[in-house]
């Protein structure tokens, strides 16, 4: 067995991975980065497999919540490649009679497409959107921030006041549904609202997906719905760069097997192929709750209380991806305005919410929503001049009772479930772009098992790291009284999506982490010195 010595291992070279080196790094820690797959990325990477001179980005394509994010700003990645594209419209959802709701990125145009459907909405629009203006930075730091959000928290407070105060919270814990009934009048704000928060997997009727539809919704009207030029994987490129600038060291093809805890600290990480990492300071998982507790940690090292609260982690829905070459644009029966990057799918609300219910019913989906992106449409440099690279994804559920459409799909998400569903897929938009057939050069599906060979973080293809439902969020999750990165184990911290504030390509968790980690060595540091 080989061996070094570091001031701090981090296990996963995903986003979250990443940030948390690079924050240790900006400290002056000796860090190593080991992951298990051949290159960097975690579910933040693109590939020219599915045709020649074609991108395709293999798990998430758009990044608002990377550009609002204070942390990867903070790393100002533009100095490391990282150039980011955006569409002419960010948003857009087509209906079978041939309108379009979109979201662009100038407000007053998305009021003025409102108010052509329905008279009145473009002013609530506004209104809302001046709303978000005074507490959305403190809604997105508190979020992103360990819990409490004290500092954010605080700044929210002193804005209520402008927003209707408690009537704004009350907003912000409003089902999607009642909230968009209750402020518009048309259905193309209640379209962009209620297929934002079908991005996460909370019940449409449940608190909390007013939260997400509404985040989602003012970060594309404010932000936009950002890729990185030249496909996903140059944001972690980029990561990986500043972080090897810094000094820092990544070790690829390494498989984390195992931590060592001695007298109730983690002391070190172990490798499949035969090495032992030994941390002084730090060691940060950016791996599954499951992972970390059902596995690499010995059940005997971790706290009872964990132990316990395991046995009820649940994991978010599964997922399927079809990615397209196509020989030309999209066909939609009629042309949007302005053509958008990212494209929800559904006949309707109503549909949608049907579509969550089979899911979380164990049902494969008869009409799943499916979140679409033309990628060429934001970043040219995707496909040849004409073409377009696309792709959809939806939801499936983890343990499959049955198929709620007619071809007797079985949920084992082999070759042949895999390929039937996404013909399924693939006749939803036929019907809203006759001829999108015609036009496919080559196709390749992802489903949950290749999810999951790709990026073990994605269990049964859960994209989120656990259900961002609110009886697993802020202390509890990724169990009960945790809420933050400490794990109950000295120097050892979660640094992935199954730790607060969950699912997104913004950092947060990786960052929470690494903070952690050098508050607890100050303090120790601090406390030998008085001891002394």
């Amino acid at each position: 067995m080989t061996s070094s010595t570091h001031d701090a291992v981090v296990i996963g070279a995903g986003p979250n991975g990443l940030v948390a080196a690079n924050h240790l790094a900006d400290q002056g820690w000796s860090v190593l980065v080991l992951e298990a797959q051949p290159d960097v990325g975690g579910a933040v990477r693109s590939d020219r497999s599915v045709y020649p001179e074609f991108v395709h980005d293999t798990f998430s394509a758009f990044y608002p919540l990377a550009v609002a994010s204070p942390t990867i700003a903070g790393f100002e990645l533009e100095r490391h490649g990282l150039r980011w594209r955006e569409a002419p419209a960010v948003l857009g959802h087509p209906t079978p009679d041939g309108e379009w709701a979109l979201l662009h990125r100038d407000r007053d145009v998305t009021a003025d497409l409102m108010e052509k459907t329905h008279p009145g909405d473009g002013e609530a629009w506004l209104e809302l959107c001046a709303e978000w203006d005074q507490v959305g930075r403190h809604v997105v730091g508190g979020l992103m921030s360990p819990f409490p959000p004290v500092r954010h928290g605080v700044g929210l407070l002193a804005k209520l006041h402008r927003v209707g105060g408690p009537e704004f919270v009350r907003t912000l814990l409003t089902p999607v549904d009642d909230l968009a009934r209750r402020r518009f009048g048309g259905r193309a704000p209640h379209l962009l609202l209620a297929g934002n928060a079908s991005h996460a997997d909370i019940p449409m009727d449940a608190a909390g997906s007013g939260l997400m539809g509404l985040l989602l919704t003012m970060l594309g009207q404010t932000v936009g719905f950002p890729v990185p030029e030249g496909g996903a994987g140059r944001l972690t490129e980029a990561l990986a760069r500043r972080f090897v600038d810094r000094g820092g060291e990544i070790r690829c093809g390494a498989e984390a097997v195992g931590v060592d805890v001695e007298r109730g600290r983690a002391v070190a990480v172990r490798t499949g192929d035969g090495h032992r990492a030994a941390a002084g300071r730090a060691v940060v998982a950016t791996v599954g709750a499951s992972s970390l507790y059902d596995g690499l940690v010995p059940t005997a090292a971790l706290p009872r209380r964990v132990v316990r609260g395991m046995r009820n982690f649940a994991l978010d829905p599964g997922t399927v991806k079809v990615d397209w070459a196509l020989d030309g644009p999209v066909p939609w029966q009629s042309a949007p305005a302005y053509s958008p990057g990212t494209v929800h799918v559904s006949d309707s609300v109503a549909e949608m919410t049907q579509a969550f219910g089979q899911v979380h019913s164990g049902l494969v989906p008869a009409d799943p929503f499916l979140l679409v992106g033309q990628m060429t449409q934001a970043d040219p440099t995707r496909s040849p001049t004409g073409t377009e690279s696309l792709w959809a994804y939806t939801h499936v559920p983890q343990s499959t009772v049955g198929d709620a459409g007619e071809e007797g799909i079985r949920g084992v998400w082999d070759r042949d479930d895999n390929e039937r569903f996404a013909d399924r897929m693939q006749a939803r938009l036929e019907r809203l772009a006759p001829g999108f057939g015609s036009r496919i050069l080559a196709r390749r599906v992802l489903g949950p098992r290749e999810f999951e060979a790709r990026d073990a973080n994605l269990v049964g293809g859960a994209i989120n790291g656990g259900t961002a439902q609110l009886h697993q969020q802020l202390v509890f999750r990724p169990v009960p009284g945790l809420g933050r990165a400490e794990t109950g184990i000295t120097n050892l911290y979660l640094g992935s999506a199954s730790a607060h504030p969950g699912g997104g390509v913004h950092g947060a968790p990786g960052m929470n982490a690494a903070r952690a980690a050098v508050v607890h060595a100050r303090l120790r540091r601090l406390t030998g010195r008085a001891r002394r």
